[in-house]
């Protein structure tokens, strides 16, 4: 048997009716940027996560600038995030001008907050919390220090949408939350989308001219800003899938829990997950092990697609040399870039499959 890493066309064609209905209608009304799609699913998903406003925005690296650009972050300015992120994470910090102060992962991937407070400086402006693979982070504790130290709260949903904490969900924290809409996202777009969600007005307002070239009123620009809009088809498309987002996050979770509750191999260290399970929603099912290019060559000979998220730490990259970080600087993100392998898990996913990269895990 061959298992894909992800199937993104299984989703649609659960709802492809829908979508083609969605998409007609967009190239029907001659209207594609700024228009009433997208007006529609910023107020949809605002109401679905529970905030005031909702911003659309060109993907989630271009959500992650404006954030942190609305909340005045500059050259001068350092910003607190985990050392194991994805990279786009740092860069929504540095395209900004500010600094990027690196924190170590606790058990569950997250930001460890037992080490946020340690790295406050008089130029610490924010804390970005990254909810990676789909697990909530330590709000609660990352919003008590932020207060304590007057900082502001920005939260990378990239990878959690509709997660929940203590029946909050994801984004809904801080004063800000951003989101990517990419295709493989728990909830995905067919290409490049993003969004920020906040309950603060004066941010909403910030950022939804910000994204339209600085300007409110067409050649008026009150800022040096960026062309970056969610387009009205991607917001008719993403509009269905919102509908039925509900049900997609239930089956992940089911799947997941067959992964965690089947695989039984000593060489394999499966996810930590939270006692409130609705805090995860496994945009990816990250298992670790020692011997992990040699694992993922085994799944692929018996058919089983893998990737790794992430070989190279932020600190590590090429790109960012300049922070002059060495190896050995976070030996726990560093052990964790080479051990970790996500499994494949995705909608559509058959029992038949999910059963298939089980046994040959414990077969390993």
């Amino acid at each position: 048997m061959n298992v894909e890493f992800n199937l993104l066309d299984r989703q649609y064609e659960q709802y492809q009716e829908e979508y083609k209905e969605a998409a007609i209608r967009v190239l029907k009304s001659g209207w594609y940027i700024l228009g009433n799609e997208l007006k529609a699913f910023e107020e949809e998903y605002a109401n679905w996560e529970g905030t005031k406003y909702c911003v659309g925005v060109n993907s989630g690296l271009d959500a992650l600038i404006l954030a942190i650009r609305a909340l005045g972050i500059k050259k001068g300015d350092e910003v607190i995030v985990p050392a194991n992120t994805y990279i786009a994470s740092v860069m929504g910090i540095t395209l900004n001008g500010a600094t990027p102060v690196f924190i170590e992962p606790d058990e569950y991937y997250n930001i460890d907050v037992t080490k946020i407070e340690s790295a406050i400086t008089k130029n610490t402006k924010a804390i970005l919390a990254v909810h990676l693979y789909g697990q909530i982070a330590d709000m609660p504790k990352i919003v008590e220090i932020a207060r304590e130290n007057t900082l502001s709260v920005i939260e990378d949903c990239a990878q959690a949408h509709g997660a929940k904490l203590n029946g909050e969900k994801a984004g809904t924290f801080g004063d800000i939350g951003c989101f990517s809409f990419f295709p493989t996202k728990n909830l995905g777009a067919f290409g490049d989308a993003g969004a920020i969600i906040t309950n603060d007005k004066s941010l909403e307002d910030k950022v939804r001219t910000l994204r339209n070239y600085g300007s409110k009123v067409k050649y008026y620009n009150e800022f040096v800003g960026m062309n970056s809009r969610l387009d009205e088809m991607q917001a008719a498309l993403l509009r269905v899938k919102l509908k039925h987002l509900e049900g997609l996050l239930e089956e992940r979770m089911q799947l997941a829990k067959k992964y965690l509750g089947n695989i039984k191999n000593d060489k394999i260290i499966l996810p930590k997950v939270k006692e409130d399970m609705t805090s995860h929603v496994f945009h990816l099912f990250i298992i670790q092990t020692e011997q992990r290019n040699q694992l993922q060559d085994y799944l692929h000979e018996n058919g089983i697609k893998t990737q790794i998220h992430y070989p190279i730490p932020p600190h590590l990259a090429e790109c960012y040399s300049d922070l002059n970080h060495k190896e050995g600087d976070f030996p726990i993100t560093e052990k964790g870039a080479c051990q970790v392998l996500s499994l494949p898990l995705y909608n559509g996913m058959t029992q038949a499959e999910i059963e298939y990269v089980i046994n040959t895990l414990n077969k390993y």
